[in-house]
């Protein structure tokens, strides 16, 4: 695999709105462009604008192309119609999970899975692996350019874009429609911010027509484009998964409370394993938590109990902006899992006092 850092096809109009780049998934992806806490704010209040186009596009076409997905997939596909769109995750052998994913099914026989930048290879091979059902397979991650307009005005801000009626779109669909005079565009309800939104999906040659369509759109909604530190803290704030902390190869989703995307009225990859682990109980579940002693938690820092026993390991860790204190998301051995139950997290040596929360944390 490439070692060079790969560009988004807007690298350079990040660049020159002033975006801090920096490395992440693969990719030189601008993290903050002003203020971290200004841009998470603007996001829960008014509307922000993410380039995501670093996700992959995998399309998904012939006879058995539901087949393919129903093996490799832990949630029932087979209860999706055209224009809907699932969240599951891609099973390993041992347990595991290969990456976390949305399946969206533009018709019968045909469907594009969106998967983790960091997963793109490993999870189109993975896929190609146990494709013996002939379904015709297309990358096209590097065609595509993916923009997610996030938060309470973005509805107002697009609908003067399209004919597409936005008001009427369920959360977790889509439309394949017209917008800024763009043909076939994407647009599809699935946010990842909790502060609702549309991801629009446009070809790259497209790419920049569309960013400066949506700004003057949303100008007057005080429009900004915002980092993925902003995203990595609303995320947190919801208690959305992100692959590589809350869940990963070594985790099983009945773990990590993504039980409601395992369906065992099908056979999936190493079903048999999950069903036990449902069936037992999990050893380890994965909570949410807020600090009582002042503390940022971090990805790693140790989670002990009172007597300073380790229990568990936090996985997401931030200062919520809107909370003002910090919070996370952690493992930990189930008898601690509880919501109430009072834990610790290890920072610089001091173990600090948090209590588990039900999620999301607002």
């Amino acid at each position: 695999m490439s070692e060079q850092l790969q560009h988004v096809h807007l690298n350079e109009t990040h660049v020159a709105l002033g975006a801090k780049m920096v490395p992440f998934a693969g990719f030189n992806m601008p993290v903050l462009y002003n203020n971290l806490i200004e841009e998470h704010i603007c996001v829960r209040q008014q509307v922000g604008v993410f380039d995501v186009s670093h996700m992959g596009e995998f399309y998904l076409k012939g006879e058995k192309a539901l087949d393919l997905i129903q093996y490799v997939c832990s949630n029932d596909a087979s209860k999706l119609v055209d224009g809907k769109v699932q969240y599951s995750c891609l099973p390993n052998d041992q347990g595991g999970i290969v990456d976390d994913l949305l399946v969206y099914r533009v018709k019968e026989n045909e469907f594009m899975l969106v998967v983790n930048a960091s997963n793109i290879e490993k999870d189109w091979n993975w896929i190609s692996s146990h494709n013996t059902f002939g379904v015709e397979m297309t990358n096209q991650s590097d065609e595509y350019s993916l923009f997610a307009v996030q938060g309470p005005k973005a509805i107002l801000a697009l609908q003067k874009l399209t004919d597409v009626d936005l008001s009427s779109m369920p959360y977790y669909s889509f439309k394949i429609g017209q917008m800024a005079g763009i043909s076939d565009v994407i647009i599809s309800n699935t946010g990842y911010t909790g502060a609702g939104g549309f991801e629009i999906y446009v070809k790259n040659e497209q790419a920049l027509a569309m960013w400066n369509a949506i700004f003057e759109a949303g100008a007057e909604f005080g429009i900004k484009p915002i980092g993925l530190g902003a995203r990595d803290t609303l995320r947190t704030e919801m208690g959305y998964c992100l692959y590589g902390h809350d869940i990963d190869d070594t985790t099983s989703p009945i773990e990590a409370g993504l039980g409601w995307i395992t369906s065992f009225n099908k056979e999936f990859i190493a079903s048999d394993i999950h069903a036990k682990i449902k069936a037992e109980g999990a050893k380890k579940k994965l909570v949410g938590f807020e600090m009582i002693d002042r503390g940022i938690p971090r990805q790693h820092y140790p989670i002990v109990n009172e007597v300073g026993e380790s229990i568990g390991e936090v996985t997401s860790g931030t200062q919520s902006p809107n909370l003002s204190k910090g919070i996370g998301m952690g493992y930990v051995k189930t008898e601690y899992a509880k919501v109430g139950t009072e834990i610790f997290v290890q920072i610089r040596d001091k173990s600090l006092k948090a209590v588990v929360v039900k999620m999301p944390f607002i």
